[in-house]
């Protein structure tokens, strides 16, 4: 297995809550999100993501706004 670029993967994370224990660890936040039927925070927009909205009904609706 490939190891684990948590150091460059926090570089590219938005994720504003603090006491995640995830970040940077994206296979497990993947997972996590996915459990909950959710997407990660990497997945959203600053203002989105600040409303700790993830869930895969509020990702598709910014999917139809787009187009």
């Amino acid at each position: 297995m490939k190891e684990c670029k948590m150091k460059e993967n926090l570089s590219y994370c938005n994720c504003t809550y603090e006491p995640c224990s995830r970040k940077g660890i994206c296979c497990e936040c993947l997972r996590y999100h996915l459990s909950h039927k959710e997407l990660p925070a990497c997945f959203f927009p600053p203002e989105v993501e600040r409303t700790y909205d993830r869930s895969i009904r509020r990702f598709l609706s910014l999917y139809k706004e787009s187009k």
